[in-house]
């Protein structure tokens, strides 16, 4: 557990400029990416405390007020920048729902959930509150517990491929499924090892569930959704959680089919999700760890990772990790003063990763730029939208690999910003003005589909500019080939 830090900061900073995303070539190693990258400060700075963030399908960013029942939506300009972007209010969750480090993902039908928190207002009480948020009517409604469940917590959480929220109860082996529809829960599984306490879950392509074991030294499980069952994973070779704490690290798919599990100790291992085998990963250096820390994949597949010496103790930093190597990253104006879990991170659908400072008395957020891009088959591929399209109308749009081979940015069981799903941007041909359709009711959650056709339903929004315009569906940073369409 953390201790809590005092609410009230001052001003900050976040930036971002647009991704080219049709300038597609090979992934970069990670010292050519970090010498080409570069941290901006948002031109309109928030003016509350910040923690995490979610990506919502209609391209804007949701942020939680550190430790309240406040959310914030920040806004790109019209052409798409997020550095140029501002910010508005968003409907606060009940009056009694405060939370610090809690569950949270964007489900299928573009609507947000909330569960738990270590901290209530301050309070460390295991908090088993939870809400759903409608971003269509700006209104959060309370959700009760699953039976039973005292506590939530910090509890961990995955979206799986049909879309189910699923949750594992930190202090034991329970979990349970969401319905959507009802606002209920169903009990599920059998046969995990240890506690869910501190652990992270991991979408695997194909549809497992992976964790590393905080309690059972090298272990990792696969929870299997079919049969409700865990197995043994194998050894991660080394050790990844801190002995102390328990506290480990994020897992970060990446396009080759490996998942970098990051270790709260200076260790780390990579999983191949084909051979379903582990490998011990290079060290951090400096005798770093992620013990609770962010990491976001990058569209090259570099991931930025964020480190500090020792558990919870100072100067924090970033590297880029390549797959072979760690190669330090610039830093932040603040990320010097900060320990490892005092970082959020957000890939944006330009392909830059938003950076949050949640410490409850800094305000600092930026955007990282990396000049690294995607091998061109990593992107989505459009096979079916039609060529009009009228504003305020609804229209389903098909294709390839929608939710891209990754699940984005991550942290662990106190902060989830998964975003594997479509976004859908139109960008005018006169004005090159950048609108998004908001997506929802997406076919699948899985990634790495492959050449599977999958969809999602788009509402092209009443304020898009008519004419002809080119459409792109964006998954984690890496756009399509654009279409050719008519808006009217």
């Amino acid at each position: 557990m953390k201790l809590y830090s005092s609410l009230l900061g001052a001003t900050a900073t976040l930036g971002l400029a647009l991704f080219n995303s049709a300038a597609l070539a090979q992934p970069v190693s990670g010292q050519t990416e970090v010498a080409q990258a570069h941290w901006q400060a948002l031109v309109n700075q928030p003016s509350f405390d910040t923690d995490t963030a979610l990506l919502l399908t209609d391209g804007t960013v949701m942020v939680h007020e550190y430790s309240s029942q406040n959310w914030w939506r920040l806004t790109p300009d019209i052409n798409g920048s997020y550095l140029n972007g501002t910010w508005s209010q968003l409907a606060s969750m009940q009056s009694n729902y405060g939370p610090l480090y809690f569950a949270s993902a964007v489900l299928p039908d573009g609507r947000v959930l909330i569960e738990g928190g270590e901290y209530n207002f301050g309070s460390p009480v295991e908090t088993n509150l939870g809400a759903i948020y409608n971003p269509t009517t700006n209104i959060w409604t309370s959700v009760n517990p699953p039976a039973g469940w005292s506590t939530i917590g910090d509890s961990p959480c995955a979206v799986l491929n049909d879309g189910t929220f699923m949750l594992g109860r930190n202090a034991s082996k329970q979990q349970v499924l969401f319905n959507a529809t009802t606002l209920s829960w169903t009990a599920v599984g059998s046969g995990k090892a240890d506690n869910f306490s501190e652990e992270g879950l991991t979408l695997v392509p194909g549809g497992s569930i992976l964790t590393v074991d905080t309690a059972n030294g090298t272990n990792s499980e696969l929870y299997n959704p079919a049969s409700g069952q865990w197995t043994s994973a194998g050894s991660t070779i080394v050790k990844l959680p801190d002995a102390g704490s328990l506290e480990i690290g994020p897992a970060i798919q990446r396009p080759d089919g490996t998942i970098v599990a990051f270790g709260g100790t200076v260790h780390n291992a990579i999983y191949n999700s084909v051979t379903g085998t582990w490998a011990a990963g290079p060290d951090f250096p400096n005798s770093n760890d992620m013990a609770d820390a962010p990491a976001s994949i990058l569209p090259d597949s570099n991931v930025l990772v964020f480190v500090s010496p020792g558990i919870f103790q100072t100067p924090a930093s970033f590297f880029v990790f390549d797959g072979i190597t760690f190669t330090q990253a610039p830093s932040t104006a603040t990320a010097s003063r900060l320990t490892s879990f005092e970082g959020r991170m957000l890939l944006l659908p330009t392909g830059q990763v938003l950076w949050l400072v949640a410490d409850g008395r800094t305000i600092d957020v930026e955007i990282y730029t990396s000049r690294g891009r995607p091998d061109p088959t990593w992107a989505p591929a459009i096979t079916s939208v039609p060529q009009i399209l009228t504003r305020g109308s609804t229209y389903q749009i098909s294709g390839t690999q929608f939710n891209g081979l990754s699940c984005g940015a991550d942290y662990g069981d106190d902060a989830t910003m998964s975003s594997n799903y479509p976004l859908v941007r139109i960008t005018n041909n006169v004005t090159h003005h950048v609108f998004y359709a908001r997506t929802h009711d997406h076919s699948s959650m899985g990634i790495a589909t492959g050449t599977t056709i999958v969809s999602t339903m788009m509402d092209i929004p009443a304020t898009a500019e008519t004419g002809a315009s080119r459409i792109q569906v964006v998954a984690n940073g890496i756009a399509s080939k654009a279409r050719q369409v008519t808006i009217q």
